[in-house]
């Protein structure tokens, strides 16, 4: 396993972790595909397109209106004020992805990029990387 460490600027963010993912992979002699995990309970990782920055900004804006901050939430133990909206999105997005290897590269579609989500930022995340046989 490999750990990758981040550090992300606001609250919700989505980061290119592409090509972090793939260094990691750099001795994954014959391996059949990749585990990309999160082990943070307000955060995830999802592949979307990674050409147009955009899109990475347009995600970040709907899952802020499809789980709005101001709703009468129940988990209110942060002191920065409730961070359950949070833990939701983290839920709706994934903690993991599996990605299939052609000759130790990831098998990504043209415009697929490996995106960590931040949902409850700043903060200092890890992304562990794990080669499966």
């Amino acid at each position: 396993m490999h750990e990758l460490s981040l550090r992300t600027e606001r609250r919700t963010q989505l980061v290119d972790i592409t090509q972090q993912v793939q260094q990691a992979l750099s001795a994954a002699n014959g391996a059949a595909a990749a585990l990309v995990y999160v082990p943070h309970t307000t955060a995830a990782v999802t592949i979307n397109e990674g050409a147009d920055p955009a899109v990475a900004r347009d995600l970040e804006s709907a899952l802020e209106k499809v789980v709005d901050d101001g709703w009468d939430w129940k988990h209110v133990e942060d002191p920065d004020g409730p961070n359950a909206p949070s833990h939701i999105r983290a839920s709706l997005i994934s903690p993991q992805i599996l990605v299939p290897l052609n000759d130790g590269k990831l098998a990504l579609g043209t415009w697929q990029g490996i995106f960590f989500c931040e949902f409850d930022g700043p903060r200092e995340r890890k992304v562990y990387v794990t080669a499966l046989g």
